[in-house]
């Protein structure tokens, strides 16, 4: 009978050990960590998001506050700009710029689909000196996330492109 209650309290203690390592697991996974990290630095969902959890890096712009917030490090690091910081943004597919924003410039419009495309990357340009450039990429095939597809992640960009050319046309 001692025997049956040590066995039932070792199964008892790997139970709780196992759940307890499966919530850290859960509560430490790269998406989740950028999220909370982007929630506390907004205090809100923002407007526009993108997130690239493989590199630990992700990217929003946040309307209400006239904001946009890069994240890098897992959310460990990142800086906030005031809308009036961000130059301009570029999608880039396969090492090659497709599409362009950039305050002052005409928009060179996506002009390409790319559906078998290998990477897809959206970098944002920012009026700063020591960090003149973030570079978030929105699809690689190496790494299987969201978005899944190359379509998906140029309309993401085109998107961001959208958002940026209006917010640079504002100041």
């Amino acid at each position: 009978m001692e025997a049956l209650r040590l066995i039932l309290l070792i199964c008892l203690a790997a139970a709780a050990l196992t759940t307890g390592v499966l919530a850290l697991g859960w509560w430490m996974e790269p998406a989740r960590r950028l999220r909370r990290a982007m929630d506390k630095a907004i205090g809100r969902v923002a407007e526009a998001e993108a997130f690239a959890p493989a590199e630990g890096k992700a990217a929003a712009l946040d309307f209400s506050s006239g904001q946009a917030l890069v994240l890098w490090d897992r959310g460990a690091e990142g800086l906030v700009y005031p809308f009036e910081e961000v130059d301009g943004a570029e999608l880039i597919v396969d090492g090659c710029v497709v599409a362009r924003v950039r305050r002052g410039e005409q928009r060179r419009e996506l002009d390409v689909m790319a559906p078998d495309a290998s990477q897809v990357v959206m970098r944002l340009i920012f009026a700063d000196a020591r960090h003149p450039e973030f570079e978030l990429s929105l699809y690689d095939v190496r790494v299987p996330v969201e978005p899944s597809t190359p379509p998906e992640a140029l309309r993401l960009g085109r998107r961001w492109l959208s958002h940026v050319e209006a917010l640079t046309k504002q100041g």
